[in-house]
This record gives structure tokens, sequence and C-alpha cells, in this order.
């Protein structure tokens, strides 16, 4: 499986972009900014998109996305996602004020959007893939995702994304419960913030390090979402950390293989 980062910032400056992740070319993780850097063709072949939840800087390229698709594709875009998320997406932006419905058009009977409703503990198969819906603790609802690139096996490597969260006890022992080959965990915000990180439920750097002492040892952790003013300071803080983990913050156009 291909896991490409097209965003992984938690808010705009140059070079900064939303997250999203591709994974091969048919399952997108989110919908941030770092969407628009795909190619129409690209956009064309993506077939379901997997919603962390309802904030803007996750969902943001859907709309935009569909209308680009929406002369290229036989079949709709299906959007997976919880219920609360689904209904924060039709009142809020596909509500034909904000932005067209796209999940009635070009017609009702053939949207280019479809959503699909979900739950915390789910697996589906999508495009061949295993999704397993994983819980996430944020100030909206809000699910984390492990995806494999087949049918799970005891060596099969998950790719694992938390989703904005803050601590989140019940996330680990579902971690436990696999093979890892990447975790990718937010960290939003340095530690000079970390009262305005535990108030919108995001993780800083001290946070961070609390909760990866439930994490098995010798994880490959894969930071996201710090906020660009914050980037450095949050590596530094981070490169400090004491612990028996892997810690790399990822960059956007990264590509992994797992």
């Amino acid at each position: 499986m291909k896991i490409r980062v097209l965003g992984c910032s938690g808010a705009i400056a140059a070079g900064c972009k939303t997250t999203a992740f591709l994974l091969d070319d048919d399952l997108l993780v989110d919908a941030g900014t770092g969407v628009g850097d795909l190619s129409l063709d690209e956009l064309a072949r993506i077939d379901h998109i997997l919603v962390s939840h309802s904030h803007l800087d996750h969902i943001v390229s859907i709309p935009l996305l569909a209308d680009s698709v929406i002369g290229r594709r036989d079949r709709p875009i299906t959007v997976h996602a919880l219920p609360a998320t689904i209904e924060a997406l039709r009142c809020h932006v596909l509500n034909d004020v904000i932005w067209p419905d796209f999940s009635r058009l070009p017609t009702a009977e053939a949207p280019v959007l479809r959503f699909a409703p979900l739950e915390v503990g789910q697996r589906l198969m999508l495009g061949g893939k295993t999704v397993e819906v994983l819980p996430a603790e944020h100030t909206v609802p809000a699910v984390g995702y492990a995806v494999c690139g087949g049918p799970p096996a005891p060596d099969t490597p998950w790719w694992v994304y938390t989703g904005d969260t803050g601590p989140n006890p019940a996330l680990w022992p579902r971690v436990a419960a696999r093979r890892v080959g990447m975790l990718v965990i937010e960290t939003a915000f340095s530690d000079h913030e970390r009262e305005l990180a535990a108030l919108s439920k995001h993780h800083s750097p001290s946070s961070l390090r609390r909760e990866l002492d439930h994490a098995p040892p010798g994880l490959p952790i894969y930071l996201t979402h710090a906020k660009p003013g914050e980037m450095h300071c949050i590596a530094d803080q981070v490169r400090a950390l004491d612990g028996d983990h892997r810690i790399t913050h990822l960059e956007a156009g990264q590509v992994f293989e797992l």
C-alpha cells in the first residue's frame, strides 16, 4: 500500500497544506488543502473519502473535489464519516448556500457524492484495503483510522492515523492489537501553548509523551498537524523527549510504502 502525504499541517502558510493522505490512488483520508496538488486525472480516480471529523481544515476540499470531477466519473465518490460529521457537511457546507449539494448533482439518482455513515469499531473493505474505525477525543465527534493493504493477517503492517485528538486511552489497546507499520499522530501546539492544546483537545509534546507511555515500544511515530508558526519549537521539544520510539515529523509530498 502506498501512502502519499498531500498535507500534514494544522493551518496554511507558504509550503503548509492541511491534512490529506492518499492511499494507493483511490482512497483519500481527510480532504484538506493538500488535495489541490492532485491532477484532474488523479482526482477522478478517488473512489472513497474517509473523514475524521467536520473541522474545515479536514473537509475543505470535498466540495471542490466534487465540482472538479463531476463530469469525469460514472459512479459516486463515497464519503465515509460519523453521522454527526455527515450532518455537519449537509447542513453547513453542501447546503446550496455555501456550496451546491453535490449529493444531488448532477441528479439525485446519480450524484457525484454519496454519504456512508460509520461508527467506532467498524471494519470496511474499500478497494481491497481493510479499514478499521478508531476512537478519537476531540471537540467535535471524531475518529481515527487503521488501514492495511489487504485482508488482515498477523504479519500485515497497518497504517494508523489518530485524526485530531487529545489524550485518548481507548486508542492504545487497538494499536497494540496489530502490527503497526506507521503511526501518524497529531501534535498541533508547542508546550508554550499547552493550555490551548488541552482546551482544543490537541496534543503538545508533553501530552504526546504521556500518551506514548501507553504505546507498544518501538513504534515508528510520524507527527502531523503542527501549526505553521509552532513547527520549529514543536520539533525541538519533541527531540528533547525521552522514550523508546522513533519520532519524525511528516512533510507534504512524502511517499511511504507499507
